[in-house]
């Protein structure tokens, strides 16, 4: 067994694929469509690897999603650290940094969060 994909459930496609895009510079490298427009997935590369995060979108979901304690998170490696935490500075999206480790949290549209941990 291989790593494939992991999943996040969003609300607003669109918003997360551009969230996506600028915060870490995942693309979409397949979709599928249901038959029926009810759910849509897209998968995001890094262009790197082989590793997909996969975007859920339903279209009959209307409530945020409940998230529980968000005790899972997925980590991405930044190769510059200083640069990437300007970044999500500007965007307001950091939620969490512990200096001590050198490393932080960044939290999506959804409220899923991300840490980014520097280039080992």
């Amino acid at each position: 067994m291989v790593f494939n994909h992991f999943n996040f459930n969003v609300l607003d496609l669109e918003k997360s694929l551009a969230f996506y895009d600028k915060a870490l510079g995942l693309k979409p490298v397949r979709e599928t469509v249901a038959a029926d427009g009810s759910f849509k997935l897209v998968f995001l590369g890094d262009g790197q690897t082989d590793f997909r995060l996969e975007l859920t979108w339903l279209r009959d979901r209307k409530e945020p999603y409940n998230l529980g304690d968000l005790e899972y998170h997925l980590a991405m490696t930044a190769p510059d650290m200083e640069a990437a935490r300007k970044l999500h500075e500007e965007m307001g999206c950091i939620c969490y940094v512990n200096e001590g480790m050198g490393i932080y949290f960044i939290s999506d549209p959804d409220g899923y969060w991300i840490e980014i941990v520097p280039q080992r």
